[in-house]
């Protein structure tokens, strides 16, 4: 039998679990399809409610793949998030600058120009508790990364998961900060590799 009309296909508990599962397993493209599914009217009744954060989160990762950094910044801004979902804004709000600034100079940034950004366009209120919380928490995650990365430097998808789940970041992140380092330390820049998964600090030059 077809469900009556007006009744929701899916929970907001629903959207929200595959939300998550999607951002962790780091596939945006299952990500896309599955928002695509929910209609205009149940997807806006969805964000409007419990599984709102989830929901927007998923939207503004789509965004920044797509490069529409204005729906980015209003998705970010457009809710309160609770802190579970903050360092994976926090890293996505940083990366759609940095990659904003690339392309209006044509180059990419130096770590001086990433702090400088970070000085001009402040964490939302929306996605940061504070500078010293957000901070410890980042030295936290750097220094797990660190521990790990120099036990292997190619780590398996259980070890990512693993540390994914200790960080609270996401495994896309994770495998961001192991590519990026081990391209740094191929280039002779092994020094400061800090600045990856968690987005670079909220004000902190990375050292």
């Amino acid at each position: 039998a077809t469900p009556a009309a007006g009744l929701p296909r899916f929970s907001a508990e629903q959207v929200s679990c595959v939300c998550e599962a999607l951002l962790q397993a780091g596939d945006p493209g299952r990500l896309g399809r599955f928002l695509g599914s929910l209609p205009a009217e149940e997807a806006s009744r969805l964000e409007a409610s419990g599984g709102g954060e989830s929901l927007a989160k998923a939207r503004a990762l789509l965004a920044f793949e797509r490069g529409d950094f204005a729906e980015l910044y209003r998705l970010v801004q457009s809710r309160p998030f609770g802190a579970p979902h903050h360092p994976f804004l926090q890293d996505l709000y940083l990366r759609a600058r940095y990659r904003e600034a690339e392309a209006a100079r044509g180059r990419a940034l130096g770590a001086v120009d990433k702090y400088r950004l970070r000085k001009k366009f402040p964490l939302p209120a929306t996605i940061w508790d504070g500078e010293e919380t957000v901070y410890c928490f980042k030295r936290r995650s750097r220094a797990a990364l660190r521990d790990s990365y120099g036990r292997s430097r190619y780590p398996s998808p259980e070890q990512k998961r693993r540390l994914a789940r200790d960080t609270g970041l996401s495994l896309t992140q994770v495998s961001n900060w192991f590519k990026n380092r081990r391209q740094r330390d191929r280039g002779g820049g092994g020094g400061g590799a800090a600045g990856g998964a968690a987005g670079g600090g909220g004000g902190t030059p990375s050292k």
